[in-house]
């Protein structure tokens, strides 16, 4: 089926406000899957891989700087999705590099780390240059990376397949945030899959006109999940309306 950017934006917020997701957190996540999803980057692929496990970050500890420094930083996210805490990490490595000039921030035990793009295109469209690598599997490894220059629009995106030896972290994250220098970051591998800014601004355009194509099953899966804050406020509204 084909809906609009404004209705999925709507359907993902419940659906994140019903997991249990902060106020803020829950338009971060909303905002990195519809930002994925137009400009071509796969965003409800994302987040139909992490929607059965999108309501277990409730039961997660927060996450917390674990060491920290001028130009650098260490965060613990305790097996939580990036949707749920990685614009904070992103803020965070902004916030140093305006101070020092050059900053970076890992992330340790953190999920579906795809989603950084999007607070990396806000950092780069503010006027700060960013970028993040990580590497994603157990079996079969990718790595990725991406970047966005200093007052430009779009990030670029790289991915390739790597072989990796001994007990590597695969659920960190580095971000690289600098307001004196462009940091650019691309895979060197010979069969890298390479998205160009230009290519994601024409994926956008594309969206922008026609829409956003989502399959039946995920529609509904985003929608019931939501029916639970629909239900939370109806309870309210009865109680508030009884104590009057």
């Amino acid at each position: 089926m084909n809906i609009s950017m404004n209705e999925l934006k709507a359907a993902l917020r419940r659906c994140f406000e019903a997991s249990g997701y902060f106020v803020g957190n829950y338009e971060d996540a909303a905002n990195m899957v519809l930002w994925l999803e137009k400009h071509g980057l796969h965003g409800l692929r994302e987040l139909q891989n992490t929607l059965p496990y999108v309501g277990e970050d409730l039961h997660k500890s927060l996450s917390n700087v674990i060491y920290e420094d001028s130009t650098s930083a260490t965060i613990d996210a305790h097996g939580r999705s990036s949707l749920n805490c990685i614009a904070s990490a992103v803020d965070l490595a902004h916030a140093k590099a305006l101070e020092s000039g050059i900053a970076t921030v890992t992330v340790h035990n953190c999920h579906n780390r795809m989603f950084v793009l999007k607070a990396l295109t806000d950092r780069g469209r503010s006027g700060i240059s960013a970028a993040a690598y990580w590497k994603n599997g157990s079996d079969n490894i990718t790595e990725h990376a991406a970047a966005i220059k200093s007052g430009h629009r779009y990030p670029s995106y790289s991915e390739s397949s790597v072989q990796t030896v001994g007990n590597e972290d695969k659920q960190a994250l580095t971000i690289i945030c600098s307001s004196r220098v462009d940091v650019g970051l691309s895979l060197q591998d010979q069969d890298s899959t390479i998205i160009s800014p230009q290519q994601v601004e024409r994926n956008k355009n594309h969206c922008v006109e026609h829409g956003i194509t989502i399959c039946d099953k995920l529609w509904e899966d985003i929608n019931v999940i939501g029916q639970g804050v629909l239900v939370e406020n109806t309870e309210r509204s009865r109680a508030d309306a009884g104590g009057q």
